[in-house]
């Protein structure tokens, strides 16, 4: 291998490099602290809508989470509903809304139906 080579190969190495690097921070900056996330949750009564297990109410189910974090911050900040109130970051901060996130992601998704033994049984007799 030349010293052109050894020289192109050494810059897409370093390429790569950040690419990876900024992959890790939009990562790192969509990680949030789900602890946090529930006592907001609970604080400001999203389960009256969305449920405590964010699967059931009359507000739209969280669970599975669908969205990127953006999305969900984009959401809650302007609600294609008059249903949801709106969060400026008056109220919440987008940090906060990070937390509300890891926390919406941290629920179990619900077994389906024909995974419960119990309802099964209901349906056999």
């Amino acid at each position: 291998m030349n010293s052109s080579m050894m020289g192109r190969l050494r810059k897409h190495l370093w390429i790569a490099a950040a690419l990876l690097a900024l992959g890790a921070a939009a990562q790192a900056q969509e990680a949030g602290n789900a602890a946090s996330g529930k006592e907001i949750f609970l604080k400001y009564t999203c389960y009256g809508c969305h449920g405590f297990s964010g699967q059931n109410g009359p507000g739209a189910r969280l669970v599975p989470m669908g969205m990127t974090q953006q999305a969900f911050t984009n959401y809650v900040r302007n609600p294609r509903t008059r249903q949801m109130p709106s969060y400026s970051t008056k109220v919440l901060s987008d940090a906060q809304l990070g937390n509300v996130y890891a926390y919406i992601k941290t629920l179990p998704r619900s077994p389906a139906a024909k995974d419960i033994p119990e309802l099964n049984q209901f349906k056999e007799q």
